[in-house]
């Protein structure tokens, strides 16, 4: 039995999958259409996008933060955003995956790697988990980019710019939001 502060056990479900079909693949992502029921009896369809999991690195040396600018197709926009991304293929070690991605995508390799937490990207629609790092102890190395961060751009920025920067709305990604968040978190409980 849960507490009202923890989330519902399993036997606690609150919907039945019926059916399960994949409407469509590709080399990132499957999505699939479930045929649900409630348990107030209604029937339903339910539709998840599979991803593997990713990881979000928050990469602090001193005063400074390391961010990613790029353009994000799905808003037609450049976005910046803490190193972040996966790749594609189930049981990587989320360590494994967030030194890879901070190779990658800043040329840079970390002596400390903390692990902060888990959460999930946006579980209204997909099932993706986000490990998130902090990085620490950084030394250039040379940058491994996949082909779609062809246009990635590096900015190195003080936390108190990078926190105006979350505040302002020139920052809105979720992830690099919820990722500060644990950091801070992190950092109060180790003084």
């Amino acid at each position: 039995m849960s507490s009202k502060n923890s989330p519902p056990d399993k036997a606690e479900e609150s919907i039945t999958t019926l059916s399960s079909r994949e409407v469509y693949r590709n080399p990132w992502l499957s999505m699939r259409e479930d045929q649900i029921l409630r348990s107030n009896g209604e029937p339903g369809i339910y539709s998840v996008v599979d991803k593997d999991d990713c990881a979000i690195i928050l990469p602090i040396h001193e005063d400074r933060v390391w961010l990613v600018e790029q353009f994000r197709y799905t808003i037609q926009q450049r976005c910046l955003e803490l190193p972040q991304g996966g790749w594609e293929m189930g049981n990587v070690d989320p360590e494994e995956l967030a030194r890879g991605e901070l190779k990658e995508e800043l040329g840079l390799n970390a002596d400390r790697m903390v692990y902060l937490g888990v959460v999930w990207i946006a579980y209204g629609f997909t099932n993706q988990k986000q490990h998130v790092f902090l990085a620490t102890g950084l030394t250039p190395t040379e940058k491994e980019p996949d082909p779609e961060e062809h246009d990635l751009v590096s900015h190195i920025v003080t936390i108190s710019e990078f926190e105006r920067m979350m505040l302002d709305g020139t920052i809105r990604d979720c992830c690099t939001l919820s990722a500060w968040g644990l950091y801070l978190i992190w950092k109060r409980n180790n003084r």
